[in-house]
């Protein structure tokens, strides 16, 4: 008997034939595709209607859903892709929004396959603009000041005075642009936000005309709050003396010669003293500006901001900060920060407040006199803030017993009626008199206690900032603590921390 061999191929058909004949008749069916597919063994059918793609091709998505990629596997050589095949493709894998069209063609018709190509793109969100104002003139109140050579500063350019003309263009209203809402590619929204127009612009002296702003008339002009200002302004070209005595505007008052001792001068909003200033006294509602300093123990007070080039033997009280090149032997107090400007910056002798922190480069001298730098809140103002909640949850107290005695009393009125005794009326109507005076005490007691709290409430991470030379002899003190130099050091930074004074070297990188 001759011996009989089989090919691999034969061998493998063999197998094949033997395992479907031992099949059960239900898995004839199955057993039916499972031959199609071997016999086209690169195709993936994946659509009812007979389309196909070549297996190995997959669709990848951004994460975030705005962008997809497709890599197109080669067909099987008797396959032939078109266009509608692809787009059958990106929406059956989610893809819906976005076609990259030309791309699509591209792939048919150049044959890409093998790389990914960008299919579909989504929108982002395109973001609308509320409605705003420009205005046609700088609203910064002032000019940066210049740094001289010898590294001070030189505060005579500054100057909160912006001029106009009657009839002058000062602002015009852009309105709102609505945004463009987004998608991904697999067709998610995105929302733009909304905008919103703004009412008209109010102020004083000007006059609107459509969405055009004018002056109504010459002055001074700024933007408090939003709004435009444009006040007058006095000026004086020459030097205020003992003869004029006295300088009162509700507005701005702007001096370009010298001001003399003696003299005083009250603004309604800022004051500008472009020459040297005496033993004068001026009030501001707004700031003070003074290019060239003051010396001979005059006195500011200001709501806002003190600027100058140097102060000597004055005292100052500003609601705002204090900055200068040079503090001599003055009393400062302001309620945000003392800053010494320029090359050397130095603050020598006298006693010197802000509440937020002072900043200065040379603190003391070589002569050692006594140089007092405090932050923070004062003892005083600790103590009395401890006396004023005494004082009011005393008159709390006082009002709540009157008020039950004065319901007790009105009680037994009611019951009386007519018969009431003319000496319950009198006690009545005088307890009245004390609970109106309480409820006032109250209110005054109440404002006091804010003002203080809110002074402690400023006063924390208050620190002193010694950027140069401090001397032995001068005073740190923040809030109700203090510690004297007992020598010399440089660079150093000190703050609160629980009631106790620490110091740490200031490290320039």
């Amino acid at each position: 008997m001759s011996e009989m061999s089989f090919s691999s191929e034969q061998l493998n058909k063999l197998k094949s034939a033997m395992e479907k004949a031992l099949e059960p008749e239900t898995g004839k069916e199955a057993s039916a595709q499972e031959s199609a597919t071997l016999e086209m063994p690169n195709i993936e059918k994946w659509d009812s209607k007979g389309t196909v793609l070549a297996k190995g091709t997959y669709l990848r998505v951004d994460d975030d859903g705005m962008a997809a990629w497709l890599y197109l596997a080669p067909p099987d050589r008797k396959q032939t892709y078109v266009k509608s095949d692809l787009e059958t493709f990106l929406q059956r894998s989610g893809v819906v929004k976005g076609f990259h069209s030309s791309n699509l063609s591209a792939m048919i018709k150049k044959k890409v396959y093998d790389r990914e190509i960008l299919v579909a793109q989504g929108m982002p969100v395109k973001e609308g603009t509320d409605g705003y104002f420009e205005y046609l003139f700088t609203p910064e109140e002032y000019g940066v000041p210049k740094i001289r050579q010898d590294g001070t500063v030189d505060y005579s350019n500054m100057s909160a005075l912006q001029n106009v003309r009657k009839g002058e263009k000062v602002a015009i209203y852009h309105y709102a642009v609505q945004g463009e809402d987004g998608y991904t590619v697999l067709g998610g929204e995105m929302k733009a936000k909304p905008t919103r127009d703004m009412p008209p612009m109010r102020g004083k002296g000007i006059l609107r005309e459509n969405d055009v702003y004018y002056a109504q008339c010459d002055g001074k002009i700024e933007v408090k709050d939003g709004k435009i200002d444009i006040q007058n302004v006095h000026e004086i070209s020459g030097d205020v003396d003992m003869i004029i005595g006295k300088v009162e505007f509700f507005g701005d008052v702007i001096i370009h010669g010298n001001v003399e001792s003696g003299v005083t001068i009250r603004a309604g909003r800022n004051i500008e003293i472009h020459g040297t200033t005496g033993c004068a006294k001026l009030f501001a509602g707004g700031d003070v500006i003074l290019s060239r300093g003051i010396q001979g123990g005059g006195k500011i007070s200001a709501r806002g901001n003190v600027f100058a080039d140097f102060i000597e033997n004055t005292t100052v009280e500003a609601g705002g900060m204090v900055q200068s090149n040079t503090i001599l032997n003055a009393r400062i107090s302001a309620k945000d920060k003392v800053i010494t400007t320029g090359k050397r910056g130095a603050i020598i002798g006298g006693y010197t407040h802000a509440v937020k922190g002072i900043e200065v480069m040379t603190a003391g001298n070589d002569v050692e006199v006594k140089t007092t730098l405090h932050c923070g809140y004062e003892a005083e103002q600790f103590d009395k803030l401890i006396e004023t909640k005494r004082k009011e949850a005393e008159t709390k107290q006082k009002l709540s017993e009157l008020v039950e005695t004065m319901t007790e009393a009105l009680r037994e009125k009611r019951m009386r009626g007519s018969a009431t005794s003319k000496t319950t009326e009198a006690k009545l109507s005088e307890w009245n008199r004390m609970k109106d005076e309480y409820f006032a005490e109250l209110d005054k007691i109440g404002n006091d206690r804010e003002k203080l709290e809110e002074i402690m409430e400023r006063s924390k991470g208050a620190y002193i900032k010694i950027d140069g030379n401090l001397y032995r002899n001068v005073v740190i003190g923040i809030n109700a603590e203090q510690i004297i130099m007992d020598r010399n050091t440089c660079f150093m930074k000190y703050t609160a921390d629980r009631g106790i004074i620490e110091g740490s070297v200031i490290v320039h990188n």
